[in-house]
């Protein structure tokens, strides 16, 4: 399965420009132990972790690289929290071009790694991603520099690149081909992106087919950057700037981007906003490791908090089939792993000590 057979109709790419590394079609599993413990026998993990760089940007990598070959460019000009990045470095260098990222401060240095590894050219920026005011003009003197002849801005939201945001697009029909019956979608947001796309993705097959099958898309942010998640749930239509105070790498995005976007989107396919603790997702994120045997970033375990959470408001039926996005891998973040791994205990034994154990 390949992101191309659902997103030719959104952004035409000439073959000869496609560049893949074998995105999409990522698994879809059931719950063995989480779901069936809370009361939600059918709670089901769609596992973008396993993508080629790491996550679920491999997607909009994927169609945003491609979409700057077809126009001719040569350098990418991106920002990233490390995710984007680090999918733009390699696919960037799948392509032979050149790929310039500015990263938030606080972005976790396997990611960095990750695009180093991968050829990229990258550099922090103080307070980024965690000031509104830094953030906006970071975006503005990224758009100056992107100008450039030959040069393309790519930021992961709707706003920056269409282009790119239509390869998220396609995790929608691989959800409704997997799992037809799927009422809930829970989808972690920083900018908002991946909701926006989501959703867009069920909304656009509902328009094209005029069938059923469109569960309510739902926004979980940390409590300390809720830009989108409260104003979805109170019934607002705008999205809102906040001074970020959340850990959560990934999902640090302090201003709008696509929250608008988002909660439109998200509203009209009848889904609402929630919001989780840190310390709740990172515990979520050891429990996935040891319950269920998938390995996240915390990024990755915020869906599956906000739904649990969901439940025990008496939100969800226990009846629904209810669909979490996992979309990083555990390896992406050295802090949250060794997080993870505070409370085990390795020693060291003697050959004997073991033989005697045999």
């Amino acid at each position: 399965m390949s992101i191309w057979e659902f997103c030719e109709d959104v952004v035409p790419v000439d073959p000869a420009h496609r560049v893949s590394l074998g995105e999409g079609g990522t698994p879809l599993i059931r719950s063995r132990r989480i779901g069936p413990a809370a009361g939600l026998p059918n709670l089901w993990f769609k596992l973008e972790s396993i993508s080629p760089t790491g996550s679920f940007k491999d997607r909009f990598a994927a169609a945003a690289v491609s979409h700057m070959l077809q126009t001719g460019c040569s350098e990418c000009i991106a920002t990233s929290s490390g995710n984007t990045g680090a999918a733009l470095a390699a696919y960037s260098a799948a392509a032979g071009i050149r790929c310039r990222i500015a990263i938030v401060e606080p972005a976790p240095v396997q990611k960095l790694t990750q695009m180093m590894a991968s050829g990229a050219d990258i550099f922090r920026i103080r307070g980024f991603g965690l000031d509104p005011e830094i953030d906006r003009r970071t975006f503005r003197a990224l758009r100056r520099l992107a100008a450039a002849p030959g040069r393309m801005l790519q930021v992961s939201g709707y706003v920056f690149s269409p282009e790119g945001m239509s390869g998220v697009e396609t995790v929608s029909p691989e959800l409704f081909a997997q799992c037809p019956q799927a009422d809930h979608v829970f989808c972690p947001a920083g900018g908002g992106g991946l909701c926006t796309a989501v959703a867009r993705g069920f909304l656009r097959r509902r328009d094209r087919t005029g069938g059923d099958g469109l569960p309510a898309v739902h926004c979980v942010q940390p409590e300390g950057n809720d830009t989108i998640a409260t104003p979805l749930k109170e019934g607002r239509d705008r999205a809102r700037r906040v001074a970020c105070t959340s850990a959560i790498s990934g999902l640090q995005v302090s201003g709008v981007v696509d929250g608008h976007l988002a909660i439109e989107s998200c509203r009209e396919t009848g889904g609402t906003g929630w919001t989780v603790s840190d310390q709740s997702v990172w515990e979520m994120q050891k429990r996935l490791a040891r319950e269920e045997g998938i390995f996240t970033e915390p990024a990755g375990a915020v869906a599956l908090t906000g739904a649990l959470r969901a439940l025990q408001d008496g939100s969800l039926s226990p009846d629904s089939c209810v669909i979490c996005l996992v979309t990083g891998t555990g390896f992406k973040d050295s802090t949250a792993m060794e997080r993870m791994a505070a409370d085990v205990d390795c020693p060291i034994l003697s050959v004997e000590q073991l033989e005697q154990e045999s």
